[in-house]
């Protein structure tokens, strides 16, 4: 006899236990211990990207430099990410997600001592490229603990409490780096943007060795498999295309077509090559064949593209033109940054896809329209409700585009994956501030700054049409629990 839903006596209570169950195993698997260290080295990367946005006039100034000239900094910080992120994915997979963080944080702390005496332009950079590959190891290596603990304790869905977590730390966070930056430039000066690095490694590394379980023992292999299946080779041509494609954005208004050749011959060298090896660093049939993914990366370049743009671009804006310090341009952001994170919350916790990405991308549409709008004698109040739309945007669309994220990549390769994704990123991000160049090229003026909008209209338009006509977008299903591994692989 069945109930008139036609379901059998007891399925109820049987479903009721196992949901019982799968919130025991993840409270087993993902205890706040082990959270605590995965959240505070992912908040290193998105932080340090935009501690920098309130200091680099006050940098200009010191070293008597254009403003203009101070988008090395931010630029080289995304190069060096971009490259590292599916690097750091790669070698997590490859040995062991913890020995990466350690090195990562290593790095970060060399980035910063190095940051904080440096005397020119040039020795900056070389710190921001350090820090910038440094902070690359926290995302890509906790994606890999989580999936490989999920799997472990036998999970049916994606632990949302934890990847929410992990959202709002590797991303989101970017909006209080500008507040953060602001203090600091005021009352430390523009050096403690750098400096604040080395106590804040010094706690993470002590949280990773004291509280992320030690990964296995090493196997002895010839170093000729362990490059062949790193994909040395490809990691080669993949930061030699991004470097040239770097070298002609910065070129840009008058354009160096040297470097695009060479970054398209690279580009082409990368695919065949990527096409033929055994375990590609960048698997270009997976991108051709789940479609799904590739859309995924194309949203969350893009949606990133505006928010950094709005990032550094509002906030030179609002110093140079709207003569604001740098303490109260970053003030204006700290709205945003609190928003995105409340937003994220409730998404996280269902594991909502569909939905917040639609909303994020109408939101991105409205903010932009309104930036394209706005001159020195707008009111701070309207800044600061323009830039919750960008929150609801950056809230919204980090959860929404990593949980499809998760859904989509092949669990055995989601490092590297989660690395790809964070590269599309920094594309879009190495964009914008590309556009922010060309804009304040001369100076920081209200036509520059609609010349940003007006753009971010172009892209934001781009981002709903991706969004709204992609069908693959579904909430996750619960699905029955996998079997447990004898070992965590």
């Amino acid at each position: 006899m069945t109930s008139p839903e036609g379901t059998e006596p007891g399925a109820h209570e049987a479903d009721c236990i196992a949901v019982e169950s799968d919130v025991g195993r993840q409270g087993e698997a993902f205890s706040w211990r082990l959270v605590t260290p995965l959240l505070v080295t992912s908040t290193l990367n998105p932080i340090n990207s935009s501690l920098i946005t309130t200091a680099l006039v006050p940098i200009a100034h010191a070293l008597s430099v254009s403003v203009g000239r101070t988008a090395i900094l931010v630029s080289a910080l995304y190069l060096a990410s971009s490259i590292a992120q599916p690097t750091a994915g790669k070698l997590a997979e490859e040995f062991g997600p913890r020995r990466v963080l350690v090195v990562g944080i290593l790095f970060v702390l060399l980035g910063g001592i190095i940051g904080g005496v440096a005397q020119d332009i040039p020795t900056l950079t070389v710190a921001r490229v350090l820090i910038g590959i440094g902070t690359s190891a926290g995302y890509p290596a906790a994606m890999v603990i989580i999936r490989r603990r999920t799997i472990v304790a036998g999970m049916s869905e994606p632990p949302g409490r934890v990847l929410g977590g992990l959202t709002i730390a590797g991303t989101v966070t970017v909006a209080i780096g500008p507040p953060i930056g602001g203090v600091l430039v005021e009352v430390l000066g523009w050096r403690s943007t750098f400096l604040v690095n080395i106590p804040i490694t010094v706690i993470a590394l002590l949280l990773t060795m004291a509280w992320v379980p030690k990964d296995e023992a090493l196997q002895r292999r010839p170093l000729r498999e362990i490059a062949s299946r790193i994909d040395v080779s490809g990691i080669v041509l993949f930061a030699g295309t991004m470097s040239a494609l770097l070298v002609f954005l910065l070129s840009l208004p008058t354009a160096n077509w040297i470097p695009l050749g060479l970054a398209i011959a690279l580009g082409v060298a990368l695919v065949l090559w990527e096409l033929r090896a055994a375990t590609p660093f960048i698997d270009m049939r997976l991108l051709v064949s789940n479609l799904a993914l590739t859309r995924t990366y194309l949203r969350g370049a893009l949606t990133l593209l505006s928010c950094y743009a709005v990032l550094y671009g509002l906030t030179q804006w609002m110093q140079a033109a709207r003569g604001l310090s740098p303490a109260g341009a970053g003030l204006v952001l700290l709205p945003m940054g609190i928003l995105a994170a409340i937003v994220s919350q409730p998404i996280s916790a269902r594991n909502l896809v569909r939905g917040p990405l639609v909303g994020g991308a109408a939101s991105l549409l409205l903010a932009s329209a309104a930036i394209a709008l706005f001159t020195s004698h707008t009111s701070v109040a309207a800044i600061v409700g323009v830039t919750l739309l960008f929150g609801i945007t950056l809230g919204t669309t980090t959860v929404g585009n990593q949980t499809a994220l998760y859904i989509q990549a092949p669990a055995e390769h989601v490092g590297t994956a989660a690395g790809l994704f964070r590269t599309f990123g920094y594309t879009g991000s190495i964009a914008s501030s590309t556009i922010t160049g060309i804009a304040f090229r001369h100076n920081v003026t209200d036509s520059g700054m609609h010349l940003v909008g007006a753009i971010l209209v172009g892209v934001s338009i781009l981002v709903l049409a991706l969004t709204v006509l992609d069908r693959t977008l579904k909430t996750p299903k619960a699905s029955p629990p996998r079997a447990i591994p004898k070992t965590e692989g």
